[in-house]
């Protein structure tokens, strides 16, 4: 029997081009998470494109760390960051191993697998709020930092992995700022999500904290 071409898992040249042809061309691709009691499947809605070294919004800006160092290599990989103390968030390496590019994965919609995502996303109100932002995504996908440095080319062996999907065309494909980055990251206009897809997380512009007095 003849894999269907939307379940082929991507390649890794996919992801070893530039950070902003990698980021659109994710919409419409297939992430499945194969979890202790069953697979979770995601098309994905909505990313954000993070240049490393040229990027003051990302976290490779100033040099590899050992939080950051799944960005500084191969292409093809999962970056997982804990953040606020509260959430993971889920990047996909790209670019040439030692540029430190990757996408952040901001939303999707769920196909496969929703009792699953419910269970861990109880405030859900709908099945479209289940993954409607980054750290719903990991949450409902059940993402921690265990599976930072995953090969998601590696197909059905990995526990994270994505397929070739159904690619969205161009002029479905909308652009802007990036959700929360401040400064001199502030003006790209870097996240790339499918025009009036349900899924897709509203836009914030990014608030400074304040600090207690």
């Amino acid at each position: 029997m003849t894999e269907s071409p939307d379940r082929r898992p991507l390649p890794r040249a996919f992801f070893d081009r530039p950070v902003l042809e990698v980021a659109p061309d994710l919409l419409g691709r297939t992430l499945i998470r194969d979890t202790d009691d069953g697979p979770i499947e995601l098309r994905l809605t909505e990313v954000e494109a993070y240049a490393g070294a040229v990027d003051p919004g990302s976290h490779a800006f100033r040099g590899r760390t050992a939080r950051n160092a799944v960005m500084f290599g191969p292409p093809g990989h999962a970056y997982v960051y804990f953040t606020y103390g509260m959430w993971h968030c889920l990047n996909l390496v790209c670019g040439p191993e030692g540029m430190a590019s990757g996408v952040l994965l901001r939303a999707g919609q769920i196909s496969v697998g929703a009792e699953l995502a419910r269970k861990r996303r109880i405030s859900a109100r709908h099945d479209r709020e289940l993954a409607k932002g980054p750290a719903r995504l990991a949450t409902a996908l059940d993402v921690d930092r265990a599976l930072n440095g995953t090969d998601v080319c590696a197909g059905p062996d990995a526990p994270l992995w994505i397929l070739t999907g159904t690619p969205v065309p161009a002029d479905q494909v909308r652009s802007g700022p990036r959700t929360g980055v401040g400064g001199d990251g502030a003006v790209h206009p870097w996240r790339f999500w499918i025009d009036a897809d349900p899924s897709v997380s509203p836009y914030r512009a990014h608030a400074p904290r304040k600090r207690r007095t």
